[in-house]
């Protein structure tokens, strides 16, 4: 592509670079220069303009940014991705439903190395979205690009973006309490993270907070697909109340303890083929904080294994939530 300073005389087909101010109105950039325009120009009393002239090997930005969009999400009912109409070099990716983005990073990372004038921005990986929510832009920098940088653009980053939408609908929710604890203290909460993935409670059951107690309750739950326990007291230990309880239900546990604040109390397990969340005391807040992240991964179908949760501490101090028990520094006297 050539760019520069042109001749009205030798601008026909070339593309306006910046726009113009005329005596009625403007003419824009990146529009095509033709008689008209050029008629304008002259009448405007301008002789040159800065312009952009495609070679042979280029193709022009809106197609070059449709083709990349299209490799990226090749069939949008598979991918649960909508591309929306190209435009100035740019197609934004939306999600189709509810869900969490999955995004292959290396090839995020080998299309955006292929040529500085070839961009694709996403959303974090495993980021929640809602219907209709925006998770890429595929944009061309310059007006043209050379189809070659293209063609090794889809090449490298075909298919790396899917939408995991929605998968588990009936969740149920245990709290424990001691005898001095209300009850319900973090159903709010709750209830309003499952709704934004269009799942809910079909059962919201109690317990006193001691492990035998907990593991009955723990046996009556047969038509959740996810269980979710939020204790009276904090879970300290892998042998604590509630993950003791899980495995004296039947179940097993995964992991306790996640890299994560707010969330480091959080543990995972199964309960007769069925996973297990034991929450963190912070999930009573609607603040983002670790239980989230595992939360809406399974929801939409994600596996979270232990290894996947170690691999969270990148990124993995939120916002302090000013409510719970201990800050992470005193505040001052």
């Amino acid at each position: 592509m050539r760019f520069g300073p042109l001749p009205l005389s030798q601008a026909e087909g070339a593309i306006l670079a910046h726009s113009v101010a005329l005596s009625d109105g403007r003419l824009r950039k990146g529009c095509t220069l033709g008689p008209r325009e050029i008629a304008l120009l002259q009448a405007s009393g301008r002789t040159e303009v800065i312009a952009a002239r495609l070679d042979p090997e280029d193709l022009h930005e809106d197609a070059a940014a449709l083709a990349i969009a299209r490799a990226l999400v090749p069939d949008t009912v598979v991918a649960g991705l909508d591309l929306r109409p190209v435009g100035t070099g740019r197609v934004n990716l939306h999600a189709r439903a509810a869900g969490v983005v999955e995004v292959d990073a290396d090839r995020v990372n080998a299309l955006n190395a292929v040529d500085p004038m070839v961009t694709l921005a996403t959303v974090p990986r495993w980021q929640r979205v809602g219907a209709g929510e925006m998770v890429a832009t595929a944009k061309i920098i310059a007006y043209g690009v050379a189809e070659s940088s293209v063609r090794a653009a889809c090449d490298v980053g075909a298919e790396a973006l899917r939408l995991r939408p929605t998968r588990l609908r009936r969740v149920a929710l245990v709290e424990t309490h001691a005898e001095t604890t209300a009850k319900t203290l973090g159903v709010d909460a709750i209830t309003q993270r499952l709704a934004a993935l269009g799942a809910g409670l079909c059962s919201h059951l109690h317990s006193p907070h001691r492990e035998a107690d907990l593991a009955a309750v723990l046996a009556e739950v047969t038509d959740a697909e996810l269980i979710l326990i939020l204790t009276a007291s904090a879970t300290s230990d892998p042998h604590d109340v509630a993950p003791s309880a899980v495995r004296k239900a039947g179940g097993h546990i995964e992991r306790f303890g996640m890299p994560v604040d707010p969330g480091n109390l959080l543990f995972i397990g199964n309960l007769n083929g069925t996973p297990v969340i034991g929450l963190p005391g912070c999930a009573r807040s609607p603040a983002l904080n670790g239980a989230d992240w595992v939360m809406e991964r399974l929801i939409c179908g994600v596996a979270v294994t232990s290894a996947d949760i170690a691999g969270m501490g990148v990124g993995g101090l939120l916002k302090e939530i000013p409510t719970r028990g201990r800050l992470r520094e005193a505040k001052p006297e």
